[in-house]
């Protein structure tokens, strides 16, 4: 996208979203990236049928990458990937604990042949403790971290939407990795980097956790709306869903007066604070749902405007595809153009070629003979 990254070469050995995630961030960003499948092809590549035919996952992020296979019990496959970290400068890898290590692929032999390569390994778990070996999917991370208890309705868990603890993973691989090339300028050597699913969520769930530990407030379920901040959330109104978010006095005092239309509910002792909004918070919302439901949504928007209150409609998918604010790029598959959201980060104006998402092994010859055992010049018998 930028070309920050040009001249770095990754080698990601990856499956499934996090790894994949991360090294396709880095080859928007102007790297080289290989990915290494196994024969049969990376298992996303199957998980949904529904962008043109392919899955959405794999498009989503595997576009712009070469791809080659290999059989990690073949020998020579081995070797060819050692070539390949020999001129590498970054091998990520999401194989389960202790693969890569049995392959001869572990962070002590990388470094030995390469002190500069940047190793970022991905788990479940971790590489140490009793759940080391345990298996480990995004919502079962999800449950297992207590991130499941935290989301739904009063009368039930739920997941979140999407893969959230994938992505957090890659996100913070992504960040590590160009914490560790920036180290490289500094020290001429690379480094080995751990991320955990589990380690990566726990760090999202710290702020229910300091309330319990050190507060003694365990965190209610509440929908579409804020635990501990009302009114913030999902209202009905006449004709839809508004969603209203007051964070501080200031703010409640101009949504009585100019939202609701009755500044004098601003000096109810009920709701003088944000504490005492949320302590009762079934009252304050009924008096909210009480106006907002015979108006028009677009009626209270204008009063949020005029009061400077921060709103939202409830969107659905196809309001997403058709928002102001969105911004899209093409992605090439076989099938023809994929059209997908921008990531973050890309500056206002960028345009960005189309990439293609390869095809299993689509790239295997041509990194194949690019990686062939150098032939020694020099004639056989001078060897001896």
């Amino acid at each position: 996208m930028t070309g920050d990254l040009e001249g770095i070469l990754v080698v990601s050995l990856e499956q499934a979203i996090a790894a994949p995630f991360a090294s396709c961030r880095l080859a928007m960003a102007g790297a080289r990236v290989i990915k290494v499948e196994r024969r049969e092809g990376d298992f996303a590549r199957r998980y949904d049928r529904y962008a043109l035919g392919q899955s959405a996952y794999f498009s989503w992020l595997n576009h712009g990458k070469e791809a080659m296979t290999v059989g990690l019990r073949d020998a020579a496959d081995r070797d060819l990937l050692l070539r390949m970290l020999e001129r590498a400068d970054v091998f990520i890898q999401n194989l389960s604990p202790g693969a890569v290590e049995r392959y001869g692929l572990g962070d002590e032999e990388l470094v030995r042949r390469n002190p500069r390569l940047v190793t970022c390994s991905i788990s479940g778990y971790g590489a140490e403790g009793p759940y080391r070996d345990m298996k480990a999917y995004d919502l079962l991370v999800q449950a297992e971290s207590g991130l499941c208890s935290v989301t739904g309705t009063a009368e039930a868990e739920a997941r979140v939407g999407i893969s959230i603890v994938d992505i957090a993973t890659g996100m913070y691989a992504y960040q590590a990795i160009l914490q560790a090339l920036h180290a490289r300028h500094r020290t001429g050597r690379g480094r080995p980097i751990r991320i955990s699913m589990f380690d990566c969520i726990a760090d999202w769930m710290n702020v229910p956790y300091l309330q319990w530990a050190y507060g003694g407030y365990a965190q209610e379920r509440t929908g579409l709306h804020h635990p501990t901040i009302t009114p913030y959330g999902a209202y009905r109104c006449a004709d839809g869903t508004l969603f209203v978010a007051v964070q501080n006095e200031g703010e409640w005092e101009r949504f009585c007066a100019e939202v609701l239309l009755r500044p004098g509910m601003a000096k109810d002792a009920r709701f003088a604070t944000t504490t005492l909004r949320a302590a009762n918070r079934a009252t304050l919302d009924s008096e909210i749902t009480a106006i907002f439901r015979d108006l028009p949504r677009d009626t209270l928007i204008q009063r949020c405007e005029a009061g400077r209150i921060a709103y939202a409609r409830m969107n659905g998918l196809p309001e997403l595809a058709e928002h102001p604010q969105a911004r899209f790029m093409d992605v090439m598959l076989a099938e023809g153009p994929l059209r997908m959201l921008v990531p973050p980060g890309t500056p206002a104006g960028t345009t960005i070629p189309a990439r293609r998402v390869p095809s299993v092994g689509e790239h295997d010859e041509p990194i194949r003979r690019e990686f062939a055992p150098v032939k020694s010049s020099q004639p056989e018998d001078a060897l001896t």
